[in-house]
């Protein structure tokens, strides 16, 4: 490889890396693997801090959680109707400022996770949410699949300055287009994501993961997965995601919309192990002969070919 071909990889390669904190995220790095809290937590601060301590444990990254303004994000005439919740019967404006967490809580969250060596940001759902997250020294922000028509929203997180993850989920390309143009390519993470709880298999189309890496070459692209099972997740990584979120949930039969499409602490100690066992079988596409295929090659190989054994330990040049 020329010394020119050489400099045009690793500038192509450093365009999309994407400073998370002091971690960098992108090709030639480790998948930033993400537990995502929301609001399975079902407002308790000590379901939140025990979901932490599972992906502290399985070796995530990062757990991420939803902040939302309820008035705002609710629509006005859904305020009013009442619904069955664990706490009884409340009218859906209530339940959602039951779920909804304040800067106490989040203070808590933030100490726990600097205890436990792990990140947390979250996926704010109006500009009073950004403003409210901006009181820490969080390493990203997420935009919700929901959320990637706001304009708004975008242009706020923006400005923040910090990495922001774009999942693409329930998008068409015309308004992914129109979003990395609003947020900006040179600062995201493109998320390939199916919003359906649970996704399908078949509705996965997990291609889309190598059809944004085309589309978009200087942005790193990830996989938001809301599926059953891991094996599809840890497919995304295969075909190149280098970060992975999904759900996480002490019980699938605990009360909650997303728990069913979540994954408990043993699946998620499974799939932290086996991302780190496929990122590490990657490699980096340069077919050689390894020093441990010598003693194999010498036993079984009857017919040296064309290229003599001495030229096979030969270094490279």
């Amino acid at each position: 490889m020329s010394s020119t071909t050489s400099t045009t990889s690793v500038s192509a390669i450093n365009s999309r890396l994407r400073a998370f904190g002091p971690r960098l995220v992108g090709p030639g790095q480790p998948v930033y693997v993400t537990g995502e809290i929301g609001i399975n937590h079902n407002g308790d601060l000590d379901n939140a801090l025990k979901l932490i301590d599972v992906a502290a444990d399985a070796g995530c990254d990062a757990v991420k959680f939803q902040k939302r303004t309820p008035e705002i994000c609710t629509p006005r005439d859904q305020w009013d109707i009442e619904r069955d919740t664990p706490w009884g019967r409340m009218t859906y404006i209530d339940y959602r400022h039951r779920v909804e967490f304040g800067e106490d809580e989040y203070r808590a969250i933030d100490a726990h996770c600097k205890e436990r060596g792990i990140d947390w940001f979250a996926s704010p759902w109006d500009t009073e949410a950004v403003a409210f997250l901006e009181k820490f020294d969080l390493p990203a922000h997420k935009v919700a699949s929901a959320s990637l028509t706001d304009d708004e929203l975008l242009r706020a997180l923006r400005a923040t300055g910090r990495a922001v993850i774009l999942s693409t989920g329930m998008s068409t390309p015309q308004q992914i287009r129109h979003a990395v143009e609003v947020l900006g390519s040179e600062n995201i993470v493109l998320c390939h994501a199916t919003s359906t709880y649970p996704a399908k298999a078949e509705e996965l189309n997990l291609r889309v993961v190598n059809t944004l890496q085309q589309e978009y070459p200087n942005v790193p692209i990830g996989y938001s997965g809301h599926e059953t099972g891991l094996q599809t997740t840890l497919a995304a990584v295969a075909l190149g995601a280098v970060f992975v979120e999904r759900h996480i949930t002490l019980d699938r039969a605990m009360w909650g919309s997303d728990q069913a499409a979540s994954v408990e602490p043993q699946g998620l100690a499974r799939l932290v192990r086996d991302i780190r066992t496929i990122e590490a079988s990657l490699g980096d596409g340069v077919k050689k002969v390894y020093e441990s295929e010598l003693g194999p090659m010498k036993k079984l190989r009857r017919v040296a070919g064309v290229v003599a054994e001495a030229e096979v330990r030969a270094p490279a040049v």
